[in-house]
């Protein structure tokens, strides 16, 4: 498919899809509770960074998404939220980045150890997961950067990939493997957008990939690599795991076709719409783990 019949593909698709999306957060008979977390240790990005005590502009879209399609949200920077009731909340989504036990760059209460512990032992349990793009570049596995870990933190063990770096903000292609996926419908085959895509490692055998980073073309040499997983979502253990490495730029978070995928990632980390993230990591992308040049 050509990249102009790519495009109008997915625009023509849109409404069908932003409906489905709708549909699919309304089928709970519970009302749903998302914690969204968004405490920058490391890189603040512009996109979460708050002017005093106002919303910062993805949290406003949050806020309004929830508003919209009828879950709440509850979003901080404070990590103490760890050590109080996790089962308040259906599913916690981390916009993030380095280490959460220290109070970093922006100053907010750090996360205990222990609350580490208990976020990840709610998952397991059964909650749900969502990462957006830097939630990738938090709590970093010991090791070089352009190099697997054998060994990797228990945060990225839990959401199956890390950050190994990112070229110049550019247009890219992101192919679809898994159509299937609640929120993916009418997308096409691929479609392009403007964003910074982090080149990623680590990744697991039992990934389920969604979205193909199509590397062809692409300006910068950590893209020189094979196509890779940038947006996938698997199980960890009781627990259901979405991350997608979109969600830079302030206007991706406004883009309809990211609040789409989103809206349906949602849905399936609430636990009200079933799909089987069975692994295909083998299969879409064979080449995942060569790393690009130093």
């Amino acid at each position: 498919m050509k990249r102009r019949e790519v495009l109008a593909a997915g625009g023509a698709a849109w409404a069908l899809s932003w409906l489905g999306a709708h549909e699919l957060l309304g089928k709970s008979k519970v009302r749903r509770k998302l914690l969204f977390f968004t405490k920058s240790a490391g890189f603040e990005h512009p996109a979460c960074r708050r002017e005093g005590d106002a919303l910062s502009h993805i949290e406003r879209v949050i806020t309004e998404l929830a508003a919209q399609h009828g879950f709440d949200v509850e979003c901080t920077k404070d990590g103490r939220v760890f050590d109080s009731d996790l089962d308040a909340y259906d599913a916690y989504f981390f916009y993030t980045t380095g280490d959460l036990t220290q109070p970093g760059t922006d100053r907010q209460p750090p996360m205990s150890a222990r609350g580490k512990e208990r976020l990840l032992a709610a998952v397991a349990g059964g909650k749900g997961f969502l990462g957006s793009h830097c939630a990738s570049d938090t709590f970093h596995s010991p090791g070089p950067a352009r190099e697997e870990q054998s060994e990797r933190d228990p945060y990225i063990a839990m959401l199956g990939g890390e950050f190994i770096s990112h070229g110049p903000q550019q247009v890219a292609r992101q192919v679809v493997a898994s159509a299937d996926f609640p929120g993916l419908r009418g997308l096409g085959e691929a479609f392009e957008i403007n964003d910074e895509w982090y080149s990623l490692k680590n990744f697991p055998d039992d990934l389920h990939v969604i979205l193909v980073q199509d590397t062809q073309g692409m300006n910068g040499k950590d893209y020189q690599r094979p196509p890779y997983p940038a947006t996938w979502a698997r199980r960890h253990e009781q627990g259901r795991v979405f991350y997608t490495s979109m969600g830079h730029r302030e206007d991706v978070w406004t883009n309809p076709t990211f609040q789409q995928i989103l809206l349906g990632a949602l849905a399936w980390a609430f636990g009200d719409v079933e799909f089987d993230p069975k692994p295909n990591i083998k299969e879409v992308t064979p080449g995942a783990h060569v790393m690009p040049p130093a």
